[in-house]
């Protein structure tokens, strides 16, 4: 992919930093000059910094492994789900419900239990239900695909993450750390790079300067995929590429499983699941906004 030149940088407003008394220190070496005491981002380093990272999102997509978009401030949201959903990837718009990733087998079984719905109305189960409990399901249904509908097809932990504005997902970007996933992010002159494996400094508030780093890493993303596509027809993908991704999926979840399913009825274990995503939604949510 060739490199996003200079200008077309400069016309998105990617060079726009916060100003001076939000700064992070650690930005110092991205950081041009100050202009009416707003930090300007150098963009010979961030289009550097841009080419790097779209190589090793290339490399990701290329061994069939899933990237997990996160961007839930306003400005961001909306794109990245236009975005990122033609390409089949993951996402997070809505909100980060706290143990995402930590706590990721409690949230399959949450996603989970949204198919068993879905089954319910099909065979004829809901039907039979009072009205009132018809109501509380489906109000059950909507909250949850609210916030877990964009990652439902995840069946194992992502391999990488890309995160607008790391100081609002600072709860994302803790938990990948935590677990060892591979961060990509863009990072604005109040953040600080040395959290991220693939920091890109960037104006990460303007829709533009958004747009296009993001359309950058989808380009990466999708060329990745054409060539894994290339390389199984040719027959010269590596068995580890050529993996299931459902069957790690199974063997990561097989503990949670041995754990939570002692003797309990199926129906009060999925409720209890169910209950503890809220809760752990909520105590996100709460972080976040602190």
């Amino acid at each position: 992919m060739a490199r996003i030149e200079f200008d077309t940088l400069l016309e998105a407003g990617v060079h726009f930093g916060h100003l001076r008394r939000k700064w992070n220190p650690n930005m110092a070496p991205y950081i041009f000059a100050e202009k009416k005491g707003i930090h300007i981002i150098d963009l010979n380093k961030t289009a550097v910094k841009l080419e790097e990272a779209t190589n090793a999102m290339r490399q990701v997509a290329r061994s069939g492994k899933k990237v997990l978009f996160v961007a839930t401030k306003k400005q961001a949201k909306d794109i990245v789900a236009n975005k990122v959903k033609p390409t089949g990837m993951p996402f997070v718009t809505e909100r980060w419900s706290g143990g995402m990733l930590t706590n990721f087998g409690t949230i399959r079984r949450a996603i989970k239990k949204m198919s068993n719905i879905d089954r319910m109305k099909v065979d004829g189960t809901f039907d039979n239900m009072s009205k009132r409990e018809r109501l509380q399901v489906s109000r059950q249904r909507e909250k949850m695909e609210k916030n877990l509908g964009s990652i439902a097809d995840l069946t194992r932990l992502p391999s990488a993450l890309f995160i607008v504005d790391i100081v609002k997902e600072h709860i994302a970007l803790a938990e990948a750390r935590k677990l060892g996933i591979p961060t990509f992010a863009m990072v604005d002159t109040n953040s600080d790079p040395s959290l991220v494996d693939f920091p890109i400094p960037a104006n990460d508030d303007a829709t533009k300067s958004i747009e296009l780093v993001v359309d950058a890493m989808i380009a990466a993303l999708q060329e990745g995929l054409e060539e894994r596509k290339r390389d199984k027809d040719s027959g010269t993908a590596t068995p580890d590429e050529e993996g299931d991704d459902e069957h790690e999926a199974s063997a990561k979840e097989k503990p949670a499983r041995k754990k939570g399913a002692r003797k309990a009825d199926a129906g009060d274990a999925a409720e209890t699941e169910a209950e503890v995503v809220d809760h752990a939604g909520d105590e996100g949510e709460a972080a976040t906004e602190a």
